[in-house]
């Protein structure tokens, strides 16, 4: 039987020992039992002669060793498929029927303070949600945390400005200032990272930016916003809201919402609860994205629908439409809801929808999405075995799929393989490979896909994946990259779209439209844009 852990691949290597000599009561027994082999047989269940240690006596040091392992689910569920002892119930609290492997993971999950901080009955109901195993919890948890970088450093590009969280939660910004949405008290545009001194004794956990409008979430559940200080960023009467806050806020409306993640779209925000649930916000226009209230109500509403009782692991928003990745024990599967003009719901067809529709075509092209990334006016998905899938609209190249097209209202494969990582932006898409490279394609101009080729028309598009070589030559492996993905309603003067990227050694880069210092610097006189460059912040 094929080992189903490589302990060259994970740190699985302190428990494979135990998982190999195990003699399973359904293994054939051989005729003439090798005395070593009965040793270790009955080191394991406990029949040692005086002066022997069975390893059973210490169960309590097995789970050390699997808790702190950090062991995938899979891994986990692996032991307990392939090995009795493992399966057997260990007799430990908080569950005396566990197995080790259930125990381990719940252990995983406590050191999480979305779960921790839950009361018994309450992560008692998240196992429920989420298959009935506390190895489903955790891999629910994990999806989460991989796809938002909780925790870690992360960047984000918004319309003329940016925004940077360390490791440890400070948050600085950068750039256009104009209605308060870098949070620092004034509306003065900033030409350098300025950390968010309001904000320092809170954690930040996660960041979403959108036009002239910034969120945050810590990491006890609450939700800060600036900038605009509407949900929309529009009055009810559809015109540009004037009212604005300049520093950081909590949202009272969501007190009583333990909330994960937050995304903005152009006319909307939502919200992400460590329960999976989804919470928007609408100014009522057209669908209203799941909710059917009066346009006067403001109020963050439950997502309506087939997901109210499936957990959902990330969101993502895009202009006018909200994307959404389910977490279910048979795999993930991504829905969608809001306008569907150009086909961005990916439905096959240009239709809008009130509630969220699940994109089948996935399962149709043997796709297993594990992430999703909405843009302006396309979208696009992480599959398991390393493709990339965009649909939605077309305009310069910016689905990736080798030749010009208006739009694509089905998912369809990019041509480039071992994608780790992919971001939506306006009329741009980036992907970064396994081995930290980075491609781009869409809309050439200002920079915006950090080439620099000269013998091609700057405002030509890219249609095919191509190297980013800027970035290449920088000798630095890439971990995120955030372009902008929203068009910015309130002040069109903020220019082309800018992006941010993330290396692995904590430094920042910046590219494209630079005009209100959202690059980090201020350029000179009658320049728009520049290639990469790198952002000077204490990421520490």
């Amino acid at each position: 039987m094929e080992c189903p852990m490589d302990t060259t691949a994970s740190n699985a290597a302190l428990v494979i020992e135990f998982h190999n000599i195990v003699n399973d009561a359904a293994a054939p027994r051989s005729p003439s039992p090798d005395p070593e082999a009965e040793l270790m047989k009955r080191h394991f269940s406990g029949e040692e002669a005086v002066g022997q240690f069975p390893l059973t006596a210490s169960p309590s040091i097995l789970l050390h060793v699997l808790s702190s392992s950090d062991l995938d689910p899979k891994d986990l569920a692996a032991l307990e498929a392939t090995c009795k002892f493992f399966r057997n119930p260990a007799k430990f609290p908080p569950d005396l029927e566990l197995s080790l492997p259930e125990l381990a993971a719940f252990d995983m999950c406590q050191h999480r303070p979305m779960f921790n901080l839950m009361k018994p009955e309450e992560k008692e109901w998240l196992k429920q949600r989420c298959g009935g195993s506390w190895k489903l919890v955790l891999g629910y948890i994990l999806v989460g945390e991989k796809n938002c970088r909780c925790g870690k450093s992360q960047v984000n590009a918004g319309p003329g400005h940016s925004i940077v969280v360390t490791a440890s939660g400070a948050v600085y910004s950068f750039g256009m200032n104009s209605s308060g949405q870098l949070g620092l008290g004034d509306t003065e545009d900033k030409f350098k990272p300025c950390l968010i001194r309001s904000l320092q004794g809170t954690r930040i956990t996660h960041a979403a930016v959108g036009s002239s409008r910034t969120m945050l979430v810590s990491d006890t559940g609450s939700v800060y916003v600036f900038g605009i200080d509407t949900f929309g960023g529009y009055s009810l009467n559809g015109m540009p809201a004037t009212d604005y806050v300049n520093s950081p806020k909590v949202v009272e409306s969501l007190k009583g919402i333990f909330v994960v993640q937050a995304t903005i779209g152009g006319f909307f925000s939502a919200v992400l609860s460590r329960e999976g649930r989804v919470y928007t916000f609408s100014w009522g226009h057209e669908e209203r994205l799941g909710h059917n209230t009066d346009s006067a109500d403001v109020e963050p509403r439950l997502l309506s629908g087939p997901l109210e009782n499936v957990p959902v692991a990330q969101i993502a928003a895009g202009n006018c439409y909200l994307l959404v990745l389910a977490y279910q024990p048979t795999g993930m599967s991504v829905y969608s809801v809001g306008c569907g003009q150009g086909g961005k719901l990916g439905h096959g067809d240009k239709n809008s929808e009130g509630v969220p529709q699940l994109i089948s075509h996935f399962e149709g092209i043997n796709a297993r999405p594990v992430s999703i990334s909405a843009g302006a006016w396309h979208a696009a998905v992480l599959s398991s075995d390393g493709r990339v899938l965009t649909w939605g609209w077309g305009f310069q190249g910016c689905l990736g799929h080798g030749y010009a097209e208006e739009c694509a209202t089905l998912p369809m494969a990019v041509e480039i393989s071992n994608a780790v990582h992919v971001s939506a932006g306006q009329y741009c898409t980036f992907v970064m490979t396994d081995n930290g490279d980075v491609y781009s394609f869409g809309w050439k101009g200002a920079y915006n896909l950090g080439l620099q080729d000269e013998d091609e028309e700057e405002n030509q598009g890219v249609l095919s994946p191509k190297l980013v070589a800027s970035l290449t030559g920088l000798n630095e492996r890439f971990v995120q990259i955030s372009p902008t993905n929203a068009y910015d309603w309130h002040n069109r003067s903020t220019g082309v779209s800018h992006t941010v990227a993330l290396t692995e050694s904590g430094k920042v880069y910046a590219f494209g439209g630079g005009g209100s210092g959202q690059l980090g610097i201020k350029l000179a006189e009658g320049k728009e844009a520049m290639p990469p460059l790198q952002v000077d912040v204490d990421l520490a």
